[in-house]
């Protein structure tokens, strides 16, 4: 089953000529429009006109997360403010977000890709999709609103949070299809439990869960106390959000990237040299269709493998494979994206606080949990557990204000924290992702 089964099923020959020319007009765009990437591509001496091929690709400069920083908040934007209708932004180790936009087209290209999505997952029109991924700037529940009703299906914009209704509301509406985040649909089960509502006489049949990494381990849990089938799903806001890839739900062997808006590259993380399919390395893409952002090989940081042998459901676009791990020291704590350095820039703004800390992430009831373990000043230390404890929940609240993530602080003495002559170690984590 397709949703756009021509260009789903494009052979290789023809969807290569397709991303030639797309790519030929992007790089003639950002060129003409973006100084950045005027700016880069004369340091390497390549004009537009220069691309003749696909593995001309190599010769272009990477992309980096910094560069989306540095051009905070519109500066590679390749279109005018007024052809703009959408802007999102993910959070960076500054406490600046790197910000997105996106024309009409752009929204087009989205929901048209997330209900590719959706169908190569197994859901159809009648199906009621059950949407608890995060609205407001971050890119997951918008993106997956607007595929579901590009698909035709019913969709219920619930958000995070609020479990106990979010149960009730699946309960009570026949809700098919699930999606949110691995570690909080485990969550929704447990909750469920305990409200005595088994999953097994819900309506649930397809779950899509994505935006943080989850093992096959994970996957059959899910399954199993959910009682439907778990599909992976790949997006970073930076390139569009949810929907650049997927898993299909005949084969799960791999996400299918949609190469008709997207070239994969797979390169050595420290070299930057392009790797051979089937070698594990850092997932690299170029954007061929956005006009509000197009991005010329970007540093996605995440790690995984490509593959362009044929699938069995008839998808002829490559696959990744699924995520294990990232190429910098970014944390993702159910979905959300936390750098130490944020937490350090928040630490360092409070009094009494030393420059001395540990995040320690573990999982807990099937729930990403962070304990921040800071020291204080001996004065501070030394003062009446009422005033210590205040000054926890001031830091908890002020993570939570500025990260959207939930926290346990626990101050600490002076010197517990162990020192290191070289590269402190500033992150403990105990979570197991195969």
């Amino acid at each position: 089953m397709f949703y756009n089964e021509e260009f789903e099923t494009l052979p290789r020959p023809a969807l290569e000529a397709l991303q030639l020319k797309r790519l030929q007009t992007m790089v003639a765009r950002v060129y003409a429009r973006v100084p950045f990437y005027k700016s880069a591509l004369d340091k390497v001496g390549i004009k537009p006109a220069q691309i003749t091929s696909l593995a001309d690709l190599q010769k272009l400069p990477f992309t980096y997360k910094q560069d989306m920083r540095n051009s905070y908040p519109y500066g590679l934007f390749a279109a005018p403010m007024e052809e703009i209708v959408r802007i999102h932004a993910s959070s960076g180790t500054t406490g600046k977000p790197t910000v997105v936009g996106y024309t009409q087209k752009d929204i087009d290209t989205w929901a048209e890709l997330m209900a590719r999505s959706f169908v190569a997952a197994g859901v159809h029109k009648g199906d009621i999709i059950h949407n608890s991924y995060g609205y407001g700037l971050f890119t997951g529940g918008l993106g997956a609103h607007y595929g579901a009703e590009r698909l035709g299906a019913s969709v219920i914009p619930m958000s995070g949070g609020n479990t106990k209704k979010q149960i009730m509301i699946m309960k009570d509406f026949g809700s098919t299809v699930l999606t949110c985040t691995p570690s909080y649909s485990l969550y929704m089960a447990e909750a469920a439990r305990e409200e005595g509502v088994d999953f097994q006489s819900l309506s649930l049949r397809v779950g899509i869960f994505g935006a943080e990494p989850w093992s096959d381990s994970m996957r059959q849990e899910i399954e199993g106390k959910l009682n439907l089938s778990a599909i992976d799903i790949y997006g970073l806001s930076e390139i569009m959000g949810p929907g650049v890839a997927i898993e299909c739900l005949e084969a799960k062997q791999g996400l299918h990237i949609w190469e008709d808006h997207f070239i994969p590259e797979i390169i050595d993380p420290d070299s930057g040299a392009l790797l051979p399919a089937g070698t594990k390395g850092e997932l690299v893409i170029t954007t061929i269709t956005k006009e509000g952002i197009p991005l010329i090989r970007y540093r996605t940081r995440d790690i995984t493998s490509l593959t362009y042998e044929p699938c069995k459901c008839g998808r002829t676009h490559a696959r990744i494979a699924r995520m294990s791990g990232r190429s910098d020291d970014m944390l993702i704590i159910r979905g959300v994206n936390v750098f130490p350095s944020q937490i350090e820039a928040i630490l360092m703004g409070i009094e009494g606080v030393e420059p001395h800390y540990l995040l320690i992430v573990d999982r807990k009831e099937n729930l990403d949990i962070l304990e921040v373990q800071v020291e204080v000043d001996e004065r501070l230390f030394s003062d009446e557990v009422k005033h210590l404890q205040a000054l926890s929940q001031r830091i908890e609240k002020e993570i939570k204000d500025l990260l959207g993530v939930t926290c346990k602080v626990r101050l600490v003495e002076p010197k517990t924290i162990a020192r290191s002559e070289g590269k402190a170690t500033r992150v403990i984590d105990n979570r197991k992702v195969q």
